[in-house]
């Protein structure tokens, strides 16, 4: 408990920190949306890029992994999104709260808990469960939103400027540079490298900062009952179905397979509330989502360790 403690101690830090400086008017209501289009348009793009660039075939190596972890966040995603429907909730909403109880926090909690729990075993499953989370969820929540922002044109216009928006898009861009480059075995200068690194380190702290800047705003009485949605599929639902693919659907080796619920059971990421300031939507309920869910995963993920310890 306290290791996992202390792999989450930083996340709770920044984000108080920036709630700190707005409610002492130390930052202004503004910089919470400088901070994210920092993040949208340098930070992230930089540490998708460098992850892609570094891959390799082998890493993709088990697709019987690739399928449970995203048939996991697939259902999830779909049982969301249904439910939301029903309470007939808005689209760019229903999009965002279905990638919210979906996105794992991979790269923040997820890769140092599986090293810590399986060593270096539990670095490949945890690298492609970053790499589906961070670009490809990420790449299909943005289509679907652009999709519905220009859905009032016919098919022919709406494919065209959807099209323009994701080229336009540095999200999209990075992460299928990043491809070109390790498929084209391209060796990258090293203080290219040393930029990009410096600059995607930016991306989670940045991120983290402004969601606490935007905590520190009232919420909505009506949004608990989303957020309660968004954290219990998060942390209950999403590793449930993986480990049922995981363990007797779709058997996978030990550590692979106790890397794959672990990491479904990671807290909401960034992700979600980052396309929600960014698209204006319900940011103070993603916010707290993240928020309840990473301190909630603190015994979720405890138990979860212990009982993959006596499986």
């Amino acid at each position: 408990m306290l290791a996992i403690f202390n792999i989450v101690f930083p996340i709770f830090s920044l984000i108080f920190l920036g709630w700190a400086c707005r409610k002492r008017n130390i930052l202004s209501a503004g910089a919470a949306s400088e901070l994210n289009r920092f993040v949208i348009w340098l930070a992230l793009p930089a540490l998708l890029f460098d992850s892609m660039s570094r891959l390799t075939a082998a890493d993709f190596a088990n697709l019987r992994f690739i399928a449970v972890f995203a048939i996991g966040v697939a259902v999830v995603f779909l049982v969301t999104a249904w439910l939301r429907t029903r309470q007939q909730a808005a689209a760019p909403d229903i999009i965002i709260d279905s990638l919210g109880s979906s996105y794992a926090n991979v790269g923040f909690i997820g890769i140092p808990l599986c090293y810590l729990a399986f060593g270096h075993d539990g670095l490949p499953p945890s690298v492609i469960a970053m790499v589906m989370t961070a670009c490809l969820l990420f790449a299909v929540a943005i289509v679907l939103l652009e999709t519905c922002l220009h859905a009032q044109a016919g098919l022919g216009q709406t494919v065209s400027k959807v099209g323009r928006s994701l080229l336009r898009n540095p999200i999209m861009i990075a992460p299928v540079a990043g491809i070109a480059v390790a498929l084209s075995g391209v060796t990258i200068p090293s203080g290219v490298q040393q930029l990009f690194k410096i600059l995607g380190g930016a991306a989670s702290p940045c991120a983290l900062v402004s969601l606490g800047l935007f905590l520190a705003q009232p919420v909505a009485q009506r949004a608990r009952v989303s957020v309660s949605l968004l954290v219990a599929f998060k942390l209950l639902l999403q590793p449930a179905i993986t480990a049922v693919l995981a363990y007797w659907i779709l058997p996978l080796p030990r550590v692979w397979a106790d890397s794959a619920v672990l990491l479904a059971a990671m807290p909401i990421g960034t992700g979600p509330f980052m396309l929600a300031e960014l698209y204006q939507r319900e940011v103070t309920v993603m916010s707290r989502a993240i928020l309840i869910s990473t301190t909630l995963s603190l015994p979720t993920i405890a138990l979860i360790l212990a009982w993959i310890a006596h499986h």
